[in-house]
């Protein structure tokens, strides 16, 4: 047991929302008690305790929609890539690195991913994966990495036909084998989703044998119309649209995340709200791939759960909350919109969607809620309370500013220094597998 004190205390829980010097007691897994720090130490003397020497104390942040794979492009760049339009963007890089990942690049790509991740504050995540390379074992490899680091993860594996039946038939079997052993070894720390990649690279004969091996077992995980390619493919080939095409297969529901859902029209929102299926929305990437804005704002409006996610275009979910609030005020032409859906989609919803899979009460500091904490070295110079918390966040605080991270109980990162990890010989077998990775895509030696 310990005290984490000596900090502004962010809550996100109404009954005792903020505290200016306020601390949490962590016992385990779980939080055990929440109040003043001064109260806590006398409550709990022989506790020891971790001075947050007045950071911000808050719950440790979820990221509803990531890619693993795509960690070893940082910097990188495919000679004769110059795409034009979302196909290009696919087909010339991120199927193109995937092509080309291995196991060992997978596992390099988690620990890269999840270190970023722990120094940002982020202690959960909910990741789409795909490495045709080499799929067998890819998601297991993962969550060797996240057990090691101690991120909070939901895998699941990219089905998709774009490289064939047998490529395909074993992105099914890899989701199956996780499901099977999640179910196996059940656990608050890892959980398992069907992934389907986007509908245009997706046959009725593999959604078929997806819904088999799934049985009804978990939700699915898929992108939905993030390009047009989508709704020409599914009207084009099926006199469907994309949403439409997914409900006639079983493939929504309450526990199904439909990534990006751009092109998504009124009908089709219907049946999402009616179905109760989830939507992640995911700002930077869109408009990085140019592809246009999410209705986020009608979405929530139907009552719709929408979380905030990356696609891994950053690993720092208050950049991605900044960028949530921008575009739809510009795609709404309205300066005055999107401030209470931005920061619901990650302080709220992001929770939400992650206490489905893993079955504890995650995103606040409460009671027995999950011990996910960071502190975030914030010094307001201007008054700081539950009253204004969602304007610092959104124009003061970056993820950077995560100094200690815990998920689980367990001190992921205390003052900037990752606990119980050699950071400079990660660093240096995920800069090899990166050169081998690179070196393939370019035909040359890095």
């Amino acid at each position: 047991m310990y005290i984490l004190g000596n900090g502004r205390l962010i809550t996100r829980d109404g009954a005792l929302p903020y505290l200016p010097d306020g601390g949490v007691v962590i016992d385990g897994t779980k939080i055990a008690a929440v109040g003043a720090t001064a109260e806590l130490r006398g409550r709990y003397p022989e506790a020891a305790f971790l001075d947050a020497r007045g950071g911000v104390i808050m719950p440790g942040l979820v990221n509803a929609h990531t890619h693993i794979y795509s960690a070893l492009a940082r910097g990188l760049s495919i000679n004769g890539f110059n795409p034009t339009n979302f196909y290009e963007v696919l087909d010339g890089q991120w199927w193109y690195i995937d092509r080309h990942l291995t196991l060992a690049g997978t596992r390099a790509s988690a620990d890269a991913l999840y270190m970023d991740c722990i120094k940002q504050g982020v202690t959960t995540i909910f990741d789409h994966h795909a490495s045709f390379g080499e799929i067998p074992g890819s998601l297991f490899q993962i969550a060797e990495s996240a057990r090691r680091f101690g991120v909070r993860s939901c895998l699941c594996y990219e089905v998709s036909d774009r490289d064939g039946e047998e490529k395909a038939d074993q992105a099914v079997r890899e989701n199956r084998d996780w499901l099977d052993e999640c179910e196996k070894n059940p656990s608050d720390m890892l959980a398992a989703m069907f992934g389907g990649h986007a509908l245009f690279t997706i046959s009725d004969r593999t959604f078929e044998k997806m819904t088999a091996a799934n049985s009804g077992r978990t939700g699915f995980h898929i992108h939905v119309s993030e390009g047009m390619n989508d709704v020409y493919d599914s009207l084009q080939n099926y006199g469907r649209r994309p949403v439409q095409r997914l409900q006639d297969h079983g493939i929504l529901g309450p526990k199904t995340i439909l990534g990006h859902c751009i092109h998504v029209n009124t009908a089709e929102m219907d049946i999402i709200q009616a179905t109760g299926t989830m939507c992640v929305n995911n700002p930077e990437s869109n408009m990085g791939n140019a592809v246009g804005c999410s209705p986020v704002l009608q979405l929530m409006k139907r009552g719709i759960t929408v979380g905030l996610g990356t696609d891994a275009y950053t690993n720092d979910m208050l950049e991605s909350l900044k960028a949530a609030l921008a575009i739809q005020r510009h795609n709404a032409c309205m300066p005055n919109v999107g401030w209470g859906e931005a920061t619901a989609m990650l302080f709220q919803n992001n929770p939400a969607i992650g206490e489905k899979y893993f079955g504890v009460p995650l995103g606040r500091l409460a009671p027995g809620a999950a011990a996910d904490v960071i502190v975030m070295d914030y010094k307001p110079f201007t008054p700081f309370s539950d009253a204004n918390i969602d304007g610092h966040m959104l124009f003061g605080m970056t993820g950077r500013q995560c100094q200690t991270t815990i998920c689980n109980g367990r001190v992921l990162m205390r003052d900037r220094e990752l606990v119980g990890v050699d950071e400079e010989a990660v660093n240096a077998h995920i800069l090899e597998e990166s050169k081998k990775l690179w070196g393939a895509l370019n035909h040359c030696r890095y």
